[in-house]
């Protein structure tokens, strides 16, 4: 099943810790080809003041598991790359992991959401995601990855390119 994760990372060695989480996706994934976007420096969004700017982006995976299998184990890699349980909403941390999309599922209710609700209306995710996969129609929508992001309508701050090739 093809899925998308968001990664996130605004504490330490940012890079790093993308080229860690990403590895981490690989190895879920072995002999099959990964898509990976740009990392872009974006301004923190809903954080606590005085948090640092994070870099983010989103790779594609092809995973054999469930949803949910899938949660546990971006959750066990947060956790082996130093994320701390139990932090303040939107805190600063080490690297984030969000699932975006899971093929044609849907899910609601519970840790898991698929497609990711606010997928769609965050550039730091549209932005990387459009540069994989532009032509993307979500599973309960009809308009493209890249139809979204030239239609968003936010107040984040343009995103600044750190990496192409990582």
């Amino acid at each position: 099943m093809r899925t998308a994760i968001a990664l996130g990372s605004n504490l330490g060695d940012r890079l790093h810790h993308l080229r860690a989480a990403r590895d981490s996706l690989r190895a879920l994934s072995p002999d099959k080809e990964i898509l990976q976007a740009p990392i872009y420096q974006t301004a923190p969004i809903d954080c606590p003041e005085d948090s640092p700017d994070f870099f983010n982006t989103v790779v594609e995976i092809d995973y054999a598991g469930s949803p949910h299998d899938l949660l546990d184990a971006t959750q066990a890699i947060e956790f082996h790359l130093g994320r701390q349980p139990g932090t303040e909403r939107n805190a600063p941390r080490v690297v984030d992991l969000d699932i975006l999309y899971f093929g044609d599922s849907r899910e609601s209710g519970g840790l898991l959401e698929i497609p990711h609700p606010r997928l769609t209306s965050r550039r730091f995710v549209l932005q990387p995601l459009a540069e994989i996969r532009p032509d993307l129609v979500l599973p309960g929508d009809s308009a493209t990855i890249a139809e979204h992001l030239d239609h968003l309508d936010s107040d984040e701050p343009a995103l600044s390119l750190v990496q192409r090739a990582w």
